[in-house]
């Protein structure tokens, strides 16, 4: 197997870290990104690896990040969008949109399109973290995705999970004939910190409770990323393109997250909400 360039967001804690430890360590070329320049800096020396930093609620960072990268590297052979959040109070981020969205999908989503030339032209594969919240915590509206009406953190995260598959899918019908391929998965329920910023009860209770102790360690919450990346590494294909997986295996996901209109209107509507063909102009 050839060794491959690797770019991994969210990659200063938890499965990101995890990923890119494991990858490092089989010789690819492991580039990681994360929000905080020190935490980064520091995973980025204990593993030997490039770094970049970007606020993924802040989204002309993330197209200083796509600048640097599509300036900084050869090529994206993997393209791991990690990168999520869960906050306690419904907030807008400086660019209009609810935070928990932009910081789960529509980052990923800009972030993606911007480095899309280079992903075509290595047939990149783009790996999309969701979470088994897509089915469990969404109530997804296409008509309101800044949750105007209804907000809570766990449904603002579900349905920012949910996106994660509509994207995914939709990603795949677009440049899955380019050689694209694409993938979400659920990594399991990991004790990491993502949800720090949370104060939803439900997070309380899954992951600042004694129920923490029954939460994977990142090790094996990064084993289907991992096995997604090595296995296409490989040109084995055992796993089917725009799909999402759970335990190496094809998850359950919600109906809407397989209708085809929802999936193409969300994409404009992410157009939209990122300005993508204003900065592409």
């Amino acid at each position: 197997m050839k060794l491959k360039t690797i770019v991994i967001t969210g990659a200063s804690d938890g499965i990101g870290k995890a990923a890119a430890k494991i990858l490092k360590e089989k010789g690819h070329n492991v580039v990681i990104v994360g929000r905080s320049k020190l935490k980064t800096k520091q995973v980025a020396q204990e593993l030997g690896v490039k770094y970049y930093t970007a606020d993924f609620s802040v989204l002309s960072d993330v197209r200083k990040l796509a600048s640097d990268l599509n300036n900084d590297l050869k090529k994206i052979d993997v393209l791991v969008n990690n990168a999520g959040a869960v906050m306690s109070n419904r907030e807008l981020t400086v660019d209009g949109n609810e935070k928990t969205l932009q910081v789960n999908h529509l980052s990923a989503f800009l972030l993606t399109n911007l480095l899309i030339n280079k992903l075509v032209s290595c047939k990149a594969t783009v790996i999309n973290t969701s979470s088994v919240a897509n089915r469990l915590l969404s109530n997804f509206d296409i008509e309101d995705l800044n949750l105007n009406e209804g907000y809570s953190p766990t449904r603002a995260y579900g349905n920012a999970k949910l996106a994660n598959i509509l994207f995914t899918k939709e990603l795949n019908k677009r440049y899955g004939n380019n050689g694209i391929r694409t993938a979400a998965f659920h990594p399991g329920n990991v004790a990491s910190n993502f949800s720090t910023d949370s104060s939803s009860l439900f997070m309380k209770i899954v992951y600042k409770s004694p129920l923490k102790r029954f939460l994977i360690s990142p090790i094996r919450g990064a084993e289907t990323l991992v096995w997604l990346i090595e296995s296409d590494l490989a040109g084995d294909k055992i796993w089917k393109s725009g799909e999402y997986y759970e335990k190496k295996r094809v998850g359950k996901i919600k109906d809407i997250a397989s209708d085809p209109l929802v999936a193409k209107t969300l994409w404009q509507q992410s157009i939209d909400m990122t300005k993508l063909e204003d900065n592409k102009a």
